[in-house]
């Protein structure tokens, strides 16, 4: 139960020898703190808010973690379950009462407990006083994948990452091909990270609503979209200028590791290949950044802007 043991009252240290007539000897009158206070005032039954040392054996092998305001805050708005919400102890102010208040609404257990457990849950990741415990999130198909863009009457938008390692950039690629309006994100079930705590942090919530699906063979899986009438765009540094490309049919854009880019393989795959003409000194852009452009032209062409 949320109760808070701040005191919004003190006495005076001591007695003031210029004490207005009145008052007894040893009479010490209350002073009350005029400061702004946060008015979240957590009201929650036994039923609702577990006990804190409860937190201790929340951890198992069918949860994740998903910590930072914006990513907790996206979660709960996707509407997938959540467990239990944690926040830093003594933590009421801004968006963190806001996210405690919807997740109470909803009957979501919320604890409080202290910073070294969030920084324990997060990996000692920049959490913002808040963590959900959620179920593991599964994994889509590439038919589900499908079935997405056919719910939306459009024509299929898919990213491919080939071997991406860093959590970091996977997540900020699934944070620009959600924001492109791509349909879902295959990555490889081997040599490549997959999805974390991490992941969806660097996504900024946009891991809720993309489906991710997971190849055994990237190569054949992209056989299989060609054989569904997609066509394959890989990015690497020798390719054609992206803004000479047509995207004008079903889409999947390949996006190559940070060291080594696309595998030759996976290469030979693809329908085109296209590269982003750099003006500077430095002879690429980061994965990520280069997934956000490219991305953002194929969207853009597939809905028809000019």
């Amino acid at each position: 139960m949320y109760t808070d043991n701040s005191k919004n009252n003190r006495r005076r240290s001591g007695d003031r020898q210029d004490r207005k007539p009145g008052f007894k000897s040893g009479y010490k009158p209350k002073r009350y703190d005029d400061r702004p206070k946060s008015d979240a005032k957590y009201e929650n039954s036994a039923d609702t808010v577990a006990e804190t040392n409860a937190a201790d054996t929340m951890e198992n092998e069918e949860s994740s973690i998903v910590y930072g305001r914006n990513s907790v805050m996206e979660l709960i708005k996707s509407g997938r379950a959540i467990d239990k919400l944690l926040v830093r102890r003594g933590d009421r102010e801004g968006s963190i009462t806001v996210i405690a208040a919807e997740c109470i609404s909803r009957k979501i257990p919320v604890i409080e407990v202290e910073k070294a457990k969030l920084d324990s849950l997060s990996g000692g990741m920049n959490h913002q006083g808040v963590c959900a415990l959620v179920p593991m999130k599964e994994y889509s198909t590439i038919d589900d994948i499908f079935a997405l863009a056919e719910s939306r009457g459009e024509k299929p938008f898919i990213v491919v990452a080939d071997e991406i390692e860093d959590p970091h950039n996977l997540g900020a690629i699934i944070r620009s091909a959600e924001g492109a309006g791509a349909h879902g994100l295959i990555i490889p079930k081997r040599r490549a990270v997959g999805l974390s705590a991490v992941v969806a942090k660097a996504s900024a919530g946009a891991l809720e609503y993309l489906p991710v699906a997971k190849a055994t063979n990237i190569a054949s899986a992209l056989d299989e979209l060609k054989e569904r009438g997609v066509w394959i765009y890989g990015a690497e540094a020798d390719g054609t200028p992206y803004y000479d490309a047509k995207f004008d049919s079903a889409t999947a854009i390949v996006l190559g590791s940070e060291g080594f880019g696309i595998s030759p393989l996976v290469r030979k795959k693809c329908d085109f290949i296209l590269s982003i003409p750099m003006r500077g000194q430095v002879n690429s852009f980061n994965v990520s950044c280069a997934a956000a452009v490219l991305l953002c032209e194929a969207s853009r062409q597939l809905a028809g802007i000019k």
